[in-house]
């Protein structure tokens, strides 16, 4: 129910407003009623657009205006994972239980794991390099405290899941497999 049914519901039984169509008082409300509608519908945007939860294009693109790197997250629901997690970036969030909360600012879910002398970061669930890999890679290096030194992991099929599983190149080469599917065919 728009604004106009409800201001000449609120005031029909005052009996002081002609509700005909086309008169004087009719109008007015009806022109009252349009400006309401507009206006509740500009502030149900800005409601929606102003929680990082709910917004679904300027407030995630101002939001991601805020941060050096735009992140890589290819969904609306990814964008907001990403941009909350790079709003929990403080001081404090340099522990390797933070770094993999917050790493999820890159917009692809990646894990952050302590070696003796490295960080290695893996992309669990994903195969090969991701299309936006050099911006994944550069928002996780904002991240990481420049004196770690990290090495990125991407997953594909290794010879000894190769030998493993009993492929020979025939068996490839009968699946009509290129070199760089097989690599994928984890």
């Amino acid at each position: 129910m728009g604004y106009e049914t409800y201001l000449k519901d609120l005031l029909r039984p005052l009996g002081i407003y002609q509700m005909k169509e086309g008169s004087l008082s009719g109008e007015e409300l009806s022109a009252a009623g349009r400006g309401l509608d507009s206006c509740a519908g500009a502030l149900d945007r800005a409601e929606r657009e102003g929680i990082n939860a709910t917004a679904e294009d300027e407030g995630l693109d101002r939001r991601e205006a805020l941060f050096a790197r735009k992140n890589a997250a290819p969904t609306t629901e990814l964008r907001r994972e990403a941009i909350a997690a790079l709003m929990r970036i403080d001081g404090d969030s340099f522990t390797l239980q933070a770094i993999n909360d917050t790493i999820g600012g890159c917009g692809i879910p990646a894990q952050a794991i302590e070696l003796e002398d490295r960080i290695r970061i893996v992309f669990p669930g994903l195969v090969g390099m991701p299309e936006e890999s050099r911006r994944i890679e550069e928002i996780i290096l904002d991240i990481i405290p420049a004196h770690l030194e990290t090495e990125f992991y991407y997953r594909y099929l290794t010879w000894a899941e190769c030998e493993a599983h009993g492929y020979t190149w025939a068996m490839v080469e009968a699946a009509g497999y290129t070199f760089l599917e097989f690599q994928m065919a984890v």
